[in-house]
């Protein structure tokens, strides 16, 4: 494929097959995608119908390898045909140079012939068929199938002046003309170097648009070191082995340096890991034993053992190439106009050369002396042969001039960059599309747990009941506590049970018995002898240090409130233990004290889960369990409002819960208490309010959301890139990357609208500057001059796309300033056309403040 005209004949031809549901065609990839039904047509069939259509193919294997050798191979054709075509340029030159300063030099070699046109002659026929043949290949291959493509425009003009120039000689040599004519035998070698010249660096510098995705390739590891181990990680054998061999729990050894070849688990060893080309992460990450290892990444320090969880093609890397390519095969809209134009623009040219040339000859014949003004050295020379000459040479120029090529490479190259930028930045953006929608989005929803939050629940306040040793009860209460939390597998009693290690600095609680579950409500169990807990933990310093600290402020660090109670219980001995919420103490007959019911509703208007624990009937404690807010969340909800881009919250918890967190991180819009499946409604009436909504979620409870906005964002996926309901997966868990995708597709969309810009303006106004328009203004082109400037537009374009490569991610401080929200407001505002299916930020509408929909009222 050399241009748009190819795509658009492609998707044509193909669609009229049977079976024959959707095509997909990427010229900057020369991929197709093809989606059919295997009951009516085959594989083979749709090989068979494109190579029918003139162009090879063959089912796409992933080898990686194979295409940038073929890629490689496309340019170095090139370069030949430039290197062959300069081959016979250069003394086309010196000839022209030398007759141009020695005009009397110029001889008849026989009747109709000069020496100059016979030499010229002899260098341009093996300039056009030898240098040119690629041309004819294509072309011949694009006319016998009914399309017309570049190189149909590009043959047109060569064969034109080729030609043209050939039957005037031998018209010249029948007629015994004492003359010889002019000809254009220069300007079809010097066509054929300046194309083939720009189609070798066109193919340069789109090799480099998928230099990202060339550098994931590359690290790749192609062999392992295969360890035996026994229980104590003793090394009793290891050999090198292919990647492709491995199997998931094959245990591998990485020496320092090396790349990881396998997604799996540290078993063995510490180590300092790069993993900046996947994660986009710069700073080197520590690794040591149950930490997660990345294939691709590069070892620093230490040997690692690695048991494998993911090999091959299941390894977050080649996941991540997978989704890069796919985004770089894909179209995003703006593209699909281009290729419906690009169909109808090579014909669209030849008609206008064929008016031109029409169009010049009756002029000429009407008046011989306002074309012979363009030629005044040619005053020997007939009117008929000036007139012909310069009709011709105006419509050479304008088949040599125009490049569908330009329009057909805006989208695609910026696409391809882009893509590869943010993949380098630790952004899977899939597609053009998602790509091209990002900057026009007017509001953002957001998911409370794990995305907003950090998706683990952690105790934020401990209150004990005692009127002994503060100390003492506290050491006390965090053993029974402890012990009997360890037993359970909810997330609750995970933060409970985390917190009374962390504080007390000890993990050998003591074993309770008759343990169950009260499903709902919490534990109830019998608790044995915390002697030893207690001995070990009494004189622990943290612990003294952290009764220190009952008077700092509740929102800046987790502590313990110690209060006074008229309940005093000595925790002693084996009790009767209960943990749970107010319906297990009911359930249970404890009585809970005023005070305690003022802790537990406090706690509960601040979003909190409350935690009460009793034992052997009374509360002697009550633990307040909340999922902490991200550090970042409230910097990122404000630099998106100061953007214009409106931000809801969609969750399935509690209201409390929901608008603590809302009012905290600056959130108005909050659905709460919505059920997975209902989150769709909401975010159809959001879109409905305000316009184009991109929904921001951890990709698990609420994928139907992420799928039914018009962007879906999947943040902190980590080794779990292939999120299928995203459009556009983040790798690490950091909220500050949704701006930096914001800003990424602001920029390659600006960028898109620059290169088409150009591209549109160089054919409006190249056109008709090659036919004659502005001749009155002096200004004549030559068709070379057209050919060269065809050739330099379609660089420019790529070139102009290439400098997204210069893309650096925004860091914190650019990101919060007033500056970046005010540029993305600006530039949305000159991007977005006038006309608009959605309203923008621009627009004044109705804003919901702190609605809640009870799981009744969600569907209106």
């Amino acid at each position: 494929m050399t241009c748009s005209s190819c795509v658009a004949a492609i998707e044509k031809g193909l669609k009229k097959y049977p079976g024959v549901e959707q095509v997909l065609v990427a010229l900057l990839a020369q991929k197709a995608e093809v989606k059919y039904d295997r009951g009516v047509i085959s594989t083979r069939e749709i090989i068979a119908a494109l190579k029918d259509l003139g162009f090879g193919a063959e089912e796409l294997a992933i080898d990686f390898q194979s295409e940038n050798l073929l890629e490689r191979n496309e340019a170095n054709q090139w370069r030949r045909s430039f290197f062959v075509s300069l081959l016979f340029f250069a003394p086309s030159m010196a000839v022209m140079m030398f007759f141009m300063g020695h005009m009397d030099r110029e001889r008849l070699w026989f009747r109709g012939v000069s020496n100059k046109n016979f030499l010229l002659f002899a260098l341009a026929t093996p300039a056009q068929f030898i240098g040119g043949r690629y041309f004819y290949v294509q072309a011949f291959k694009a006319l016998k199938h009914g399309m017309a493509n570049m190189d149909v425009l590009v043959m047109l003009a060569t064969n034109t002046a080729y030609f043209y120039s050939v039957i005037v000689c031998l018209i010249f040599m029948m007629t015994a003309s004492n003359g010889s004519p002019k000809t254009f035998f220069e300007t079809s070698s010097m066509l054929m170097l300046f194309i083939s010249m720009g189609r070798w660096l066109e193919h340069k510098a789109k090799g480099k648009t998928s230099e990202a995705l060339s550098k994931l390739i590359s690290m790749q590891s192609s062999e392992a070191i295969l360890a035996e181990v026994d229980s104590d990680f003793n090394i009793s054998d290891e050999k090198p082995i292919h990647v492709g061999l491995l199997q998931r729990g094959d245990i591998v050894k990485v020496y320092p340096g090396e790349k990881v070849p396998v997604d799996g688990k540290v078993i063995h060893g510490s180590s300092m890991v790069d993993e900046s080309l996947i994660t986009g992460e710069h700073l080197p990450v520590s690794k040591k034993p149950d930490s997660l290892a990345i294939a691709g990444s590069v070892n620093g320090n230490s040997p690692l053992l690695i048991k494998a969880t993911h090999v091959a093609q299941d390894t977050t890397l080649n996941q991540i190439v997978k989704l890069v390519e796919d985004a770089q095969t894909s179209k995003a809209p703006i593209q699909q106009l281009a290729d419906q134009l690009a169909g109808y623009f090579v014909p669209a040219v030849c008609f206008i050369a064929a008016i031109t040339l029409s169009s010049w000859i009756i002029v000429g014949f009407h008046d011989p002396s306002y074309i012979r003004s363009f030629y005044p050295y040619l005053d020997v020379s007939s009117d008929t042969e000036i007139v012909l000459l310069f009709s011709f040479q105006c419509a050479i120029t304008v088949l040599a001039i125009a490049c569908p090529c330009s329009l057909g490479l805006a989208t695609p190259t910026a696409v391809m960059v882009g893509t590869g930028v943010g993949a380098r930045n630790g952004i899977l953006i899939k597609g053009g599309e998602p790509l091209e929608l990002l900057h026009k989005i007017q509001c953002i929803v957001f998911d409370k747990t794990g995305t907003l939050t950090e998706g683990k629940p952690s105790v934020t306040r401990l209150v004990v009941f005692t009127s002994g040793d503060e100390r003492e009860a506290i050491t006390e209460t965090l053993c029974l506590i402890g012990g009997a939390e360890a037993s359970s597998e909810h997330p609750i009693a995970h933060a409970i049970t985390e917190f009374a290690k962390n504080y007390l600095k000890y993990d050998s609680f003591p074993t309770v018995k008759n343990f169950e579950v009260i499903p709902g409500m919490g534990i109830k169990c019998r608790t044995t002898s915390i002697a030893n807990c207690v001995k070990n933990c009494q004189q622990n310093e943290e612990l003294e240090n952290f009764i220190e600290v009952v008077n700092c402020d509740r929102q800046s660090s987790t502590l313990i409130d110690v209060s006074a109670s008229d309940s005093v219980q000595r925790l002693d001995g084996v009790h009767q233990l209960l943990i749970g919420n107010r319906a297990l103490m009911n359930q249970e007959k404890v009585l809970i004290s005023k005070t305690v019911d003022v802790i537990v509703e406090h706690a509960q208007l601040s979003g909190d889960t409350v935690v009460m624990v009793a034992c052997d009937g009374e509360v002697v404690c009550v633990a307040a369990v909340a999922d902490k807010v991200k550090r970042e969340s409230k910097s990122v909800v404000t630099c998106l409002k100061r953007m214009g881009i409106h931000v809801a919250m969609l969750t399935g918890d509690n209201r409390n819960s929901a608008l603590a967190v809302a009012q905290r991180i600056g959130i108005d819009t909050v659905f709460s208490e919505v059920l997975p499946s209902h989150k769709v409604a909401k975010v159809k009436t959001l879109r409905e309010q305000f316009g184009l909504v991109a929904m921001v979620g951890d990709g698990i409870n609420d994928s139907p959301a992420l799928a039914h906005s018009d962007v879906g964002i999947a943040v902190g996926a980590g080794t779990d890139v292939a999120v299928e309901a995203a459009d556009v997966v983040l790798i690490k868990d950091n909220l500050f990357d949704v701006l930096t995708a914001l800003d990424l597709s602001r920029k390659t969309v600006q960028r898109i609208k620059y290169n088409f810009l150009f591209a549109t303006l160089y054919n409006l106004l190249g056109i008709p500057m090659a036919a004659g328009f502005f001749i009155p203004f002096g200004i004549v082109l030559r068709p070379w001059m057209g050919s060269l400037a065809m050739s330099v537009s379609s660089v420019i374009v790529v070139g102009s796309s290439l400098l997204l490569k210069r893309y650096r991610k925004p860091t914190r401080s650019q990101i919060e300033s007033n500056a970046f929200a005010n540029e993305f407001r600006r530039s949305n505002k000159t991007l977005l056309p006038r006309w608009k299916f959605f309203p923008t930020f621009t627009r004044t509408a109705p804003v919901l403040t702190k609605v809640h929909y009870s799981p009744l009222t969600q569907i209106n």
